[in-house]
């Protein structure tokens, strides 16, 4: 049975590897998206994330298709309280922005899309600094003290404005952010190490990484030469023309090679092994790409293989 992890100072416990849901209703349709999440429940996942917005930039798309699914999901599966759900807020294009209002509105709509009435972990998708701290945490001790949201997060936020919140909360004895979900790969490590993991370090927040495989190039199907079929390629593709990103690659093929297993978890596992990182997001088209991502929660890399990584994408 695979430990789950503390996130952060909550009460939450989630398994090592969180589904991201921005392919429900997406590029996995609701059978699909079924058939994902009944495979991840099924391994012992428990920890899911989607937002609002998903997938708002899809042609016929409004946004909420992802909650909705998941929602019916739950419905169809009885499994509401097995699941640790988190979902954003400040993205949806008829709920955007931090303002206190909106928060509150966007947490309702949320909790009618998803067919529940509380959401485990409520991030601010992107953070907006023309909104003061003092009211956006107002608002969402408001939820946390309604029952609606059981803890709060940040995603996409400066270690200033997280500092911020953090002291305001911690002055006036309100919901205090318990989670940070930041860009953080591999081959992406400036955009979290140094001041604001340095910050979520001495805060006890935990990471939940997003674009944890590089928005597919650290899965490995990306070479020279070599054509994928993924909404995605152009972005992942990018990383093969960096010398970074070269030797990254040959790092994670070596020690793939050495457990006998996906390049992908290899990279999760770097991820995982991280500190403060609870649980790198990873999403599934299919039930066949989850094997690589749940294998996160078997493998762990020697201090030699991590620090082999890191110099690789230094």
């Amino acid at each position: 049975m695979t430990s789950l992890r503390k996130l952060g100072s909550s009460d939450l416990e989630v398994f090592p590897l969180a589904l991201g849901g921005n392919v429900f209703g997406w590029t996995a349709d609701q059978d699909r998206s079924f058939a994902v999440l009944d495979a991840y429940t099924a391994a012992g996942g428990n920890f899911v994330d989607t937002a609002d917005s998903y997938s708002a930039w899809v042609d016929g798309n409004s946004g909420g298709e992802s909650e909705t699914v998941l929602g019916r999901w739950f419905a169809a599966r009885g499994n509401r309280d097995d699941v640790v759900l988190a979902t954003k807020v400040s993205q949806h294009p008829e709920y955007p922005g931090l303002s206190a209002a909106n928060i509150k509105a966007a947490a309702d709509a949320s909790l009618r899309r998803l067919g529940t009435d509380h959401i485990d972990l409520y991030y601010t998708h992107f953070d907006k600094p023309e909104v003061p701290v003092e009211e956006i945490i107002g608002a969402l001790d408001e939820l946390v003290k309604a029952g609606k949201v059981r803890h709060i997060a940040a995603s996409n936020i400066s270690a200033e404005r997280l500092a911020a919140s953090l002291e305001f909360s911690d002055r006036e004895g309100l919901a205090r952010y318990v989670a940070l979900q930041p860009h953080y790969n591999v081959v992406s490590r400036d955009t979290y190490e140094g001041g604001l993991r340095d910050l979520a370090e001495r805060s006890g927040l935990a990471a939940v990484p997003y674009y944890a495989l590089a928005a597919g190039f650290l899965t490995g199907k990306y070479r020279p030469g070599a054509s994928v079929d993924s909404p995605r390629a152009g972005g992942a593709a990018k990383h093969l023309e960096t010398e970074r990103g070269r030797r990254v690659l040959a790092a994670l093929d070596e020690i793939a090679g050495a457990h006998d297993a996906p390049v992908a978890t290899v990279a999760l596992a770097w991820l995982a092994a991280q500190p403060t990182v609870a649980a790198p997001i990873a999403s599934a088209r299919t039930v066949e790409q989850l094997p690589a991502l749940l294998g996160v929660a078997e493998l762990s890399l020697t201090d030699d293989e991590v620090a082999r990584l890191t110099r690789a994408s230094a």
